[in-house]
């Protein structure tokens, strides 16, 4: 890798990098030896001048994200190196398997790569940069990729035009694919497009959520909320729900919904979709629902939202707490990165407290094994959630 610069950290602020922490924020940098461009390769040293470290260079808070941490410099290996050992992880932990096609392979920070996803639908890799340095280094990504995976990939496809605001469309990088495309997920099959669809076509981080899901449906009656292409909808009927509706305020997710319901032959009398507003829709459902999904957006995606965004959790896990029936399960989730594990449960216990219904946890709910946190970097953990018994 070409290094166009020397990062140089300031007497007591290396100490994160020594720990293995990839972020290196503006605040903790002495000096910069060398004009880096945005992405650019940078060697990061400590305080003593000695190297620690490598990574991507970019303007802003965050200013190098390391990808090694050591003295020697990354070779052009390095992305097919990465990839390899987070191959063999899904591999060695059963994420891939007869029934699981679908499934992220690179989860940024902690598979060590800060800054990129990489999503497999089947024989579909799917890349989305958060960074400039992964957006500059696409091309060796994929060929990484192809050479990892060899001809279990047939097709790479670039998607980070809205992460980034790049004016680099979103592309094929490698081979062509049809979308919609299916993807098997325990068993399960899902509809994905990834040009078109959101993030990078579907939410892979639920699948173990909703494979639980599916074995406390049986014999209930289950409103999927925020539904978008109906992952959960799917392994409720799975499951033996008597009846799953869907509600999203997306008239495109509702579509994709049903032809999903079709796809894996469901008597369409069993499922019910509904173009709404899920506050809206939730106003004169009492004791219609035991089974309630609330799986919404971020609703704070930065800190300064977070205020306006525990009100908005609060009231819409107090509204499906009034409505539930007695004995029914709630099944609620947080993808809002800024939101803690401990503020999200306190918000519920406030939505209870509201609401007025005698509530328990039964299971405290994270991302899968192939969205993994690494212990030195414990923000890589996002999505929290809870299933409750509203008795």
């Amino acid at each position: 890798m070409n290094i166009s610069a020397t990062v140089t950290l300031k007497q007591g602020r290396d100490h994160s990098i020594k720990r293995f922490h990839p972020w290196i924020f503006s605040g903790a940098i002495q000096s910069i030896e060398g004009t880096p461009e945005e992405g650019d390769w940078v060697q990061v040293n400590d305080a003593a001048k000695k190297p620690v470290g490598f990574g991507h260079y970019q303007k802003g808070t965050i200013t190098v994200r390391a990808i090694t941490f050591s003295a020697e410099a990354p070779s052009a290996t390095i992305y097919a190196e990465k990839i390899s050992k987070s191959y063999q992880q899904r591999k060695e932990t059963n994420v891939i398997s007869e029934f699981t096609n679908s499934y992220r392979l690179v989860h940024g920070e902690g598979d060590g790569l800060p800054g990129l996803i990489i999503d497999i639908y089947q024989q579909v890799a799917v890349v989305q940069a958060h960074s400039f340095g992964m957006h500059k280094d696409r091309q060796l990504i994929a060929q990484a990729i192809i050479e990892v995976l060899k001809e279990t990939v047939t097709a790479v496809y670039y998607k980070s035009q809205t992460t980034l605001q790049t004016n680099t469309p979103n592309e094929y990088l490698f081979g062509m694919a049809a979308v919609p495309h299916a993807a098997l997920e325990h068993g399960n099959k899902f509809l994905v497009d990834w040009e078109e669809g959101q993030k990078t076509g579907f939410f892979l981080d639920q699948r173990e959520n909703r494979k639980l899901l599916g074995e406390m449906a049986k014999g209930r009656k289950v409103l999927n909320t925020f539904c978008y292409t109906g992952g959960f909808s799917i392994y409720a009927l799975n499951g033996g729900a008597e009846l799953v509706h869907s509600v999203d305020s997306s008239e495109r997710a509702v579509e994709m919904t049903k032809k999903n319901i079709a796809l894996n032959g469901f008597d369409p009398l069993q499922h019910e979709s509904f173009d709404s507003d899920t506050f809206n829709f939730l106003k004169d459902k009492s004791g219609v629902y035991d089974l309630i999904i609330l799986d919404p957006p971020a609703f704070a995606k930065h800190k300064e939202a977070k205020h306006q965004a525990m009100k908005g959790y609060q009231r819409l896990n107090a509204e499906a707490m009034r409505v539930i029936k007695p004995g029914g399960i709630i099944f609620t989730f947080s993808c809002s990165q800024v939101v803690d594990r401990q503020l999200f449960y306190d918000t519920v216990v406030s939505s209870a407290i509201q609401a007025g219904r005698v509530i328990k946890v039964l299971n405290h709910l994270s991302q899968p094994s192939d969205h993994p946190v690494s212990i030195f970097h414990p923000e890589g953990e996002y999505l929290k959630g809870l299933v409750l018994f509203v008795e």
